[in-house]
């Protein structure tokens, strides 16, 4: 057998605490996969930002990319590699580049999924531009703010059709707050979202790959604190029912490493937010969570590497429409999508991949994140966020957290 390396670039921007996990877990690991008639090892490497010769090679076979949504010239170093070079990327760059939530919404509710009622309005101001003044003086209607929010019905969420992590978000509860709010918004476009009220749950759902973990979610908490410690909180079905969910929205997308907010009413998931492609993957606000976010990333990393599973540059989604258009129940096409999903993330064959290859992961990530190298990464990232006064503390009450973690996962593996 051939040996060969496959190499893994980190694009990344403030990520502290992730990396150093993920290095030091595959470092420890040192894993070598038998793949056809090679023996498959593997390199990881940051990627740096210069200039590059668009016909230079990339020399990462994949990249786990944390820059893609928000900095430009590495989206299109990333997109660059893909066309020329064969690149696998997490997640697909056109998709994040081109798919704001104002188009996930409208994805979904074609497809059936319970979006709740949303409107957009028009910004209350503008970047000034040759043809604004004419364009709005013949074609912008004049409207009545109140008339639109008592169609939809209060109270619900002001926020921008673009937006992420909770900026220029309000809760309307009444004309007067909704007119303040609008007032506010200057040159921002505003969705106007049905709020879900009651809800008895809110469910965020991490995908990576296949693998997707359901955390539950209080977004009045402290960053800190929002995802709480539950774990199996929900019946099979409803869990079934959002892995099904998330599947089907993240391979619709393109996106290999995205969540998706669910709120529960009434026996109802109510997805509220899923265009979250690269999300929060901080020990800071995952805590408990953390190293199965790590493990995740390792395992679809690996997985794709050493299968050079070519990247999906085109999105086709003809085979959802499909689907849509035999007007089946809303559980079974749930189903059907979600089987679409399965075959773009090949998870049978990643399953069998995992079983055959990575029964020692669970066991070295156990051992590592007792490490001082991995208490080291989470009071990296403390510091880099909290006052110094604090650094002790949260530094202390993350690490527990993965402790806990650890104690928990013991008896899964036959310590306890």
């Amino acid at each position: 057998m051939a040996e060969v390396i496959r190499r893994i670039g980190l694009s990344l921007g403030a990520d502290l605490c992730w990396p150093i996990c993920f290095e030091e877990i595959l470092k420890a690991w040192a894993p070598a996969f038998p793949v056809g008639d090679d023996v498959v090892r593997f390199e990881v490497k940051r990627v740096t930002i210069e200039p590059y010769d668009l016909k230079k090679p990339c020399p990462y076979d994949l990249v786990l990319d944390r820059l893609t949504h928000w900095y430009n010239t590495s989206r299109e170093w990333i997109k660059k590699a893909v066309l020329m070079d064969g690149l696998y990327v997490l997640n697909n760059p056109w998709s994040i580049q081109a798919m704001e939530k104002h188009s996930t919404y409208c994805a979904m509710m074609r497809l059936g999924l319970p979006v709740p009622e949303t409107w957009m309005v028009p910004p209350k101001e503008y970047e000034p531009a040759p043809d604004l003044q004419v364009t709005l003086e013949r074609y912008a209607q004049l409207f009545d703010l109140g008339d639109v929010g008592r169609s939809i019905g209060y109270p619900f969420f002001m926020k921008p059709y673009d937006g992420g992590a909770w900026v220029g978000v309000s809760r309307i509860k009444n004309e007067q707050e909704l007119k303040d709010a609008y007032d506010k918004s200057g040159k921002r476009i505003m969705h106007l979202q049905k709020a879900i009220d009651p809800f008895d749950l809110f469910v965020r759902c991490l995908g990576v790959g296949p693998q997707v973990r359901f955390l539950r979610y209080d977004p009045d908490a402290p960053l800190h604190e929002r995802y709480r410690l539950d774990r199996n909180f929900l019946p099979r079905e409803e869990e079934s029912l959002l892995y099904d969910m998330t599947l089907t929205i993240n391979s619709f997308f393109g996106w290999d490493f995205n969540s998706c907010e669910v709120l529960r009413k009434d026996s109802v998931h109510y997805p509220i937010d899923f265009a979250n492609a690269c999300p929060d993957s901080q020990v800071t606000s995952l805590h408990y969570h953390f190293p199965w976010l790590v493990k995740a990333k390792l395992r679809w990393a690996l997985f794709c590497a050493a299968t050079r599973r070519p990247m999906r540059m085109t999105l086709d989604w003809s085979p959802y429409y499909a689907i849509r258009e035999k007007n089946l129940p809303y559980r079974e096409a749930l189903a059907a999508y979600a089987d679409v999903g399965r075959e773009r993330f090949d998870k049978d064959r990643f399953d069998e991949f995992c079983h055959r290859h990575m029964s020692e992961l669970d066991e070295i990530a156990w051992e590592f994140f007792g490490t001082e190298t991995a208490k080291h990464a989470v009071r990296l990232k403390v510091e880099a966020l909290f006052p110094a006064h604090e650094h002790e503390r949260f530094t202390e009450h993350f690490w527990e957290r993965i402790q806990m973690w650890r104690r928990d996962e013991e008896t899964g593996m036959g310590r306890g």
